[in-house]
């Protein structure tokens, strides 16, 4: 009896439901309506939208894995001397290697790559300073490097690379360009920003910084690199650890640990970019 009574309850409802519609007191979800006006448009949902899967969606991110893996092997092409801001500084240099001899332009190749991947998924426009890692390429030069993302209004813009001190200890720095006319000035001040979320996330992954090199707090300022002079977009250039360290170069040689190292930079841009 009561499922009876039920269901003629339900049944009730339903036709209740059927003749507000009919009677222009609602409309069903996606049902199309029309306006006074003439003209017609779907009706809206009630239903709270749902959270955006493409955060980054609209958003240009340049990286640039330093170096090249084929720099050594043009040696009259990566001296040649080009615009650095303001100065002039050789097209590019071979990178730094750890002592069994694995290449700093391989690291940040690989790094790069897995950070192109994550930022891509978040929706983003991801573009490369490079497109491969090869012993017959060189370059490209410090000046081109700088100027990436600037013509088509990047977001912004991190240089990954890898230090390659032999009297240092392990750790990471971010290095920042000043506040230099005419130059830099316009990108000081969200160029400290964006370096000051990338120590705090790769801290946050348990990354140590550095104590031997800009003061030991991780960040460092400095005027003569072209990469951040030539940029018009907020800039960062991140030493993501020390090669001939072997603690860090046992974490930059694996795929562990560059991912490790890629997961950090992600969450830096999204955080920027929020």
């Amino acid at each position: 009896m009561r499922l009876r009574l039920l269901g003629l309850l339900v049944a009730v409802a339903l036709v209740a439901g059927v003749a507000v519609v009919a009677s222009g007191g609602g409309t069903a979800y996606g049902e199309r309506v029309t306006s006074p006006d003439g003209s017609s448009s779907s009706a809206r949902s009630t239903a709270a939208p749902a959270a955006s899967s493409k955060p980054l969606a609209g958003r240009i991110i340049v990286i640039d894995p330093g170096h090249q893996l084929g720099n050594a092997r043009f040696p009259s092409k990566i001296s040649r001397l080009v615009p650095a801001g303001g100065f002039k500084k050789p097209c590019n240099t071979t990178g730094t290697a750890t002592n069994g001899g694995y290449p700093e332009a391989t690291f940040t190749w690989r790094v790069s790559r897995m950070l192109k991947k994550r930022l891509e998924h978040r929706g983003a426009r991801v573009i490369l300073t490079r497109t491969a890692n090869s012993r017959d390429r060189w370059g490209p030069c410090v000046d081109k490097r700088g100027r990436a993302g600037n013509k088509v209004g990047a977001d912004l813009k991190i240089s990954v690379h890898g230090d390659g001190s032999w009297t240092g200890g392990p750790g990471f720095h971010v290095i920042a360009p000043p506040h230099r006319k005419p130059w830099t000035a316009d990108i000081s001040k969200p160029s400290l920003r964006l370096a000051k979320v990338v120590r705090a996330r790769l801290r946050a992954v348990g990354l140590p910084v550095a104590t031997y090199i800009a003061g030991g707090d991780g960040l460092d300022i400095r005027r003569d690199l072209g990469t951040l002079n030539l940029s018009d977009v907020p800039v960062v250039m991140v030493e993501l650890g020390n090669m001939r360290s072997p603690a860090d170069a046992r974490r930059m040689t694996t795929r562990k640990g560059q991912a490790r190292y890629a997961r950090a930079l992600a969450a830096a841009a999204y955080r920027f970019l929020e």
